[in-house]
């Protein structure tokens, strides 16, 4: 051990991670009214259970919360048709997520994502001192070929966002299981479904049935997307031995008390969730076809989000409509971190903040 050293080192590996970047909020000075589209969050805000069952708790903060989450867990279980036993709550999935790779990986290992895939997964692959490995997808889509050929005797970890952040695309279930069917039993398979509520496609499959069958499968998902974004609350669902595992290094206290009632509230409103997924059904098929009708090339999305890709020339690239949006108080999402320099992701919002996006670039474009 080294005792000259003039203060203390992280450990090998940490300073080569790029840190998370998240979309940015504010608009410049001067601008009166802004609506913030970088972020995925439901434009239709918390359900107003959720906003009262919050304030309740607001007498009580002196006392720690339960450190199993079980009514939330409960409540979850009922929403989906779950053994509670195999939940585990986190302060919001990323949590998880650092948990699972935490868990399973170590220095020498490999995990496995796509290329254009949620750019965290990497981040807690390097943090746990195992070696990323990110695969090519096949138009802005994972490929499960890729995938499997990406897999060594030193992978532990296969991280498949469904459908994907920030593309939107995903893969039939048919294709998730066969991704799973030709996995090594050692190798677990991480499916984040963090947008699985948007979805409105047949042959779509969140990841439950298999998660609930299989013991190297687990399924992630979030309440951000329903409008708790800043409450922070994510859960797994998994076999029984996994969840043993997590309980084993996850914080005493992880999910505050304040998230547990509003996450309670917030999956039992069935009436919120259902009208926060038909306005983004409306409203990502309108602003998908007025993207296409201003000759921009959009991404078939699922989520409630959708990648809208720039011309080459300089005047009208991304960056440009992204200072020009910027301006008049719309604010997008850069992707450049993610592999599309000449793309915006632009979350689903309100009709006012679709309508003024679309205006907004139709000028831009004329210019």
């Amino acid at each position: 051990m080294k005792q000259d050293q003039p203060r203390p080192t992280p450990r090998a590996g940490i300073m080569d991670i790029e840190a998370y970047v998240p979309g940015k909020s504010t608009a410049p000075a001067g601008v009166t009214k802004v609506y913030k589209l970088s972020s995925n969050e439901n434009p239709l805000g918390p359900s107003p259970k959720a906003i009262e069952a919050a304030r309740d708790v607001a007498a009580k903060l002196d006392v720690y919360p339960d450190g199993t989450a079980r009514r939330l867990r409960e409540a979850i279980a009922e929403a989906h048709g779950l053994n509670p036993a195999n939940i585990i709550c986190s302060n919001g999935s990323d949590e998880i997520l650092g948990l699972l790779a935490q868990t399973y990986l170590a220095p020498g290992d490999e995990a496995v994502f796509t290329e254009h895939a949620f750019m965290v997964y990497k981040i807690y692959i390097q943090a746990a001192g195992a070696r990323p490995v990110a695969v090519k997808e096949t138009e802005e889509r994972a490929d499960v070929d890729a995938i499997l050929a990406a897999v060594t005797p030193a992978t532990r970890i296969v991280f498949l966002a469904n459908p994907n952040n920030p593309t939107g695309t995903y893969l039939p279930f048919s294709e998730v299981r066969r991704l799973h069917a030709g996995l090594p039993k050692n190798v677990l398979l991480v499916l984040d479904a963090a947008y699985a509520e948007y979805v409105r496609r047949n042959d779509y499959e969140a990841g439950i049935e298999l998660a609930g069958s299989a013991d190297n499968v687990v399924m992630t998902r979030t309440f951000s997307k329903l409008g708790l974004g800043g409450a922070r609350i994510g859960w797994m669902y998994g076999p029984a031995h996994i969840v043993d595992a997590i309980n084993r290094v996850r914080g005493p206290f992880n999910v505050n008390a304040t998230a547990i009632e509003a996450g309670i509230a917030s999956i039992r409103d069935r009436a919120h969730i259902e009208r926060s997924a038909l306005h983004n059904e409306t409203w990502l098929a309108w602003l998908s076809e007025q993207m296409i009708g201003l000759g921009l090339r959009v991404t078939p999305s699922v989520g409630n989000f959708l990648l809208i890709h720039f011309p080459d020339d300089k005047k009208h690239s991304a960056a440009a409509a992204d200072d020009y949006l910027s301006q008049r108080g719309y604010i997008l999402r850069r992707v450049t971190g993610y592999g599309f320099p000449n793309a915006l992701r632009m979350s689903v919002g309100t009709e006012e903040a679709n309508r003024g996006v679309v205006e907004a670039l139709t000028t831009f474009l004329k210019s």
